[in-house]
């Protein structure tokens, strides 16, 4: 960084055992920043996770460009990509870079253009923090759809679509305002790190932006199998900030559009399948050890409604999102008055819940086209903020939630 002195933009690559996609990332953000940056001093950083294919490799062996710089590296200190995103912040900071950007290794639908959008927005409309619009197939950002652009939205006030896309921009005052927190050897730099620096923007009231990306295309995993992990994961930091930020969320009474920057791009997403009957199944299994417990979170109006779903077939199965937004609200209640020593149980209990939202958005929109489903999305999102007075309420309440299910422990 020192031999470098000083650079106008520096793009940040995390990476872990991307071999098939990290080449095409690298090669379209350097041949964007060649084409639109020409005369700007640039430095692309891959902050690799310690892969155990051949990511590094796949990296190294590119020809690299004149006028652009690339450095390659394995990140240190607690393992996950926020280690990996303080890295390229402190970079960012060391050189003084007029704009950062963060983009995913996986993601197979990059182009040229997502860089200019992005660094645009930072050098040229002043914003200090750019988030990720996409298009992105309907069952594809589940966890998005039907928790965190919902809470998000709920909680601080913006309608700010992808708070977890993982392609982000940012001024470098900003920058220097991430680095100072105290979380980089905290469980935010383990899991959590993009749903963080969303909210850490939000609450700052720095200015922010979207970027039109067109079509999401990244490595599909299907959510049956992938939903208990980081629903895990992002909603307890998502609980976690709300306690941080109860000052400023309980004074939001209604959401605000973010501006969305770049021309509209009219491509379709790309399909996949989704194993429905098995997120039922696992929601059974979910009732089957936890229903005592649910018992004592859930309002006694919604827990008929869980009841009711263990009895019913696929063709009958649905929750209403106004049950889930109270259900939702009644966990994060729950976990903010949880005293035992591990929260985290909280968390864990609750995922076979989510497991049936989940199904029931998939079974609701399964004859829907991609506009279609997102109105759907749109609607929940509002009944989520007309539904905040119950999270208040619930938050507030003097229980104790330890006398409850001391059994946890």
């Amino acid at each position: 960084m020192e031999l470098l002195g000083k650079a106008d933009i520096v793009i940040g690559i995390p990476c872990f055992n991307n071999e098939t996609t990290i080449a095409h990332v690298i090669q379209t953000v350097e041949k964007g920043l060649a084409l639109h940056y020409p005369t700007k001093h640039c430095v692309v950083i891959i902050a690799d996770g310690g892969s155990v294919d051949d990511s590094r490799e796949k990296s190294e062996d590119l020809e690299k460009s004149p006028w652009i710089e690339r450095i390659i590296s394995i990140y240190r200190g607690v393992p996950g990509k926020g280690s990996a995103v303080r890295e390229i912040f402190e970079a960012a900071s060391i050189l003084r870079a007029e704009a950062c950007v963060l983009f995913d290794s996986d993601i197979r639908s990059i182009t040229t253009g997502w860089v200019q959008r992005m660094v645009d927005g930072i050098i040229n409309d002043s914003y200090d923090f750019i988030a990720p619009y996409y298009m992105r197939y309907k069952y594809d950002g589940t966890i998005t759809n039907n928790i965190v652009y919902n809470l998000t939205r709920a909680l601080y006030g913006y309608q700010i679509r992808q708070p977890i896309g993982g392609d982000f921009a940012f001024s470098l005052p900003l920058i220097e305002t991430y680095i100072s927190k105290d979380v980089w050897e905290t469980n935010v730099a383990k899991y959590g790190i993009d749903i963080w620096l969303t909210t850490t923007a939000l609450t700052h009231k720095v200015k922010i932006a979207q970027a039109n990306l067109g079509v999401k295309i990244h490595d599909i995993k299907d959510p049956a199998e992938r939903l208990g992990p980081m629903f895990h994961q992002v909603v307890s930091t998502l609980f976690s900030l709300m306690e941080e930020n109860e000052k400023i969320w309980k004074e939001v009474k209604e959401s605000k559009p973010v501006p969305i920057i770049g021309p509209k791009v009219m491509i379709q997403p790309q399909p996949f399948s989704i194993d429905v009957q098995r997120l039922i199944r696992d929601f059974r299994i979910g009732y089957s050890n936890y229903n005592e417990i649910w018992k004592k979170i859930i309002s006694s109006e919604d827990w008929q409604i869980i009841e009711s779903l263990y009895q019913k077939t696929e063709k009958d199965f649905f929750m209403e999102t106004e049950n889930w937004a109270k259900i939702l609200y009644d966990l994060a209640a729950a976990y903010h008055h949880w005293k035992g020593g591990n929260r985290r149980i909280m968390v864990n209990l609750m995922t076979p819940l989510y497991y049936a939202r989940v199904a029931s958005f998939i079974i609701q929109t399964k004859d829907m086209d991609t506009e279609e489903a997102e109105n759907v999305v749109e609607e929940q999102a509002k009944i989520f903020e007309g539904k905040k007075d119950y999270l208040i309420t619930r938050w507030d309440e003097g229980v104790d939630y330890y006398e409850k299910f001391e059994e946890l422990e």
